[in-house]
């Protein structure tokens, strides 16, 4: 066998004049200042120059890395809940109020910030506890998670639910669950609601009472995964051993309920197709975030399949609070830019105004929201939106 070395490859003409273009290229290069194209130049972040929560966030937007991030969905929440024509929905998940996030919720509802609630049920029933006077406790370290079963505390990442607080709700909840109506199918945001009045008492706050006095619609639509609807499921199979004499074991594979999930999609999605713009804020992921999201996709399919002209409409505005980032595959519902692609949101080149946070919810939530709150208040400015109860969402409450 030879061992003469191979001949190197020819290059091509074209790769010559590619490589003396790169080189001339490199030789020539346009060293511009960035103002000249109209960049915008960074600021050193300046305590002795920040008096409150909006001066930080404004700073923080004109810094890097996360910190420009939060301060740039300052700047996109402002618009979004001053915009007349705009219907917010906030979607929640995650431990938001055994962590005590609960007010910020509330007080997000009282401002007129927010249109519609998608929650997931756990969150909506802690908060039910605290609405309702019971506590959540801090962990204690030198419990293992053993100990904590036989002494009845449910742990919440650093965080105690106690069984104690979820037995004694699940009786609040059966007084609620008699109420609702007996002609007619109902969904969980007819449930919160009726939740909201029987709770509802002067000086009291909290997310359900503060929804159904401000005529927000709270749905829940994974509500089976959670311990609300756990009651729930236990009140309807009660009942129905009461009434036939059957054991458990015969009634769960068959348990019947007035619950319809539709009816929260259909008034969900009036409300999407009715409002002139839509904005969402969303804390964490999960089911509440993609539920909401999947509104106009779904409009775009029943459009399609049946030839009617429903109106389409696509979020504007959006801000994002999650930790998760884009390689784990586990966003809930996509990046805003990927669900441009769904339908879900429009492009910015269509006036599409989103900013996505990657923090700890409980870090940066409040700061955010006071932040804005600030912002507001030295300029004069309120919330605005359109009607809550759009015209079409008001036979809601219709026999079905």
């Amino acid at each position: 066998m030879s061992d003469t070395p191979k001949a190197p490859a020819s290059t091509s003409k074209d790769d010559d004049q590619a490589l003396a273009d790169a080189e001339f290229a490199a030789r020539h290069r346009e060293f511009t200042e960035g103002k000249q194209d109209q960049l915008v130049a960074l600021q050193t972040l300046d305590l002795d120059k920040v008096s409150d929560f909006d001066d930080l966030l404004k700073a923080m937007s004109l810094t890097a890395f996360g910190g420009r991030r939060l301060g740039e969905a300052g700047d996109v929440l402002e618009e979004m809940v001053t915009d007349p024509d705009c219907s917010v929905v906030l979607t929640l998940s995650g431990a938001m109020t055994v962590a005590k996030m609960g007010l910020l919720i509330t007080e997000m509802i009282e401002r007129g910030w927010v249109q519609a609630v998608v929650s997931t049920g756990a969150l909506m029933t802690h908060g039910l506890v605290e609405l309702s006077g019971m506590d959540h406790y801090k962990a204690d370290e030198d419990l293992d998670d053993k100990a904590l079963f036989a002494k009845g505390y449910n742990r919440v990442y650093d965080t105690y639910e106690m069984e104690k607080n979820l037995n004694d709700l699940q009786k609040i909840m059966i007084s609620t669950f008699e109420r609702m109506p007996k002609d007619r199918r109902w969904s969980s945001m007819d449930l919160c609601r009726q939740i909201g009045q029987d709770l509802d008492q002067k000086g009291r706050r909290g997310i359900m009472v503060s929804a159904y006095r401000a005529g927000v619609p709270i749905y829940i639509p994974a509500f089976t995964d959670s311990e609300l609807g756990l009651d729930m499921a236990t009140w309807v199979v009660a009942n129905m051993m009461r009434e036939t004499g059957k054991s458990p074991e015969e009634l769960f594979p068959v348990i019947r309920s007035p619950y319809d999930p539709f009816r929260d999609l259909g008034h969900y999605a009036t409300i999407v197709s009715e409002s002139p713009r839509l904005g969402i804020f969303t804390v964490g992921g999960g089911v509440p975030r993609n539920w909401a999201q999947q509104a106009p996709p779904f409009i775009d399919i029943f459009n399609n399949a049946t030839g009617s002209n429903v109106r389409l409409n696509r979020f504007r505005y959006g801000v994002r609070i999650c930790p998760e980032p884009v390689h784990w595959g586990g966003l809930s519902g996509c990046t805003y830019s990927e669900g441009v692609s769904w339908g879900k949101f429009l492009p910015p080149s269509k006036g599409g105004r989103y900013a996505e946070v990657m923090a700890d919810a409980t870090t940066v939530w409040p700061l955010l929201v006071k932040g804005v709150s600030q912002r507001l208040a030295k300029k004069g400015l309120q919330a605005a939106h359109p009607p809550v109860n759009l015209p079409a969402c008001q036979a809601s409450g219709t026999s079905a």
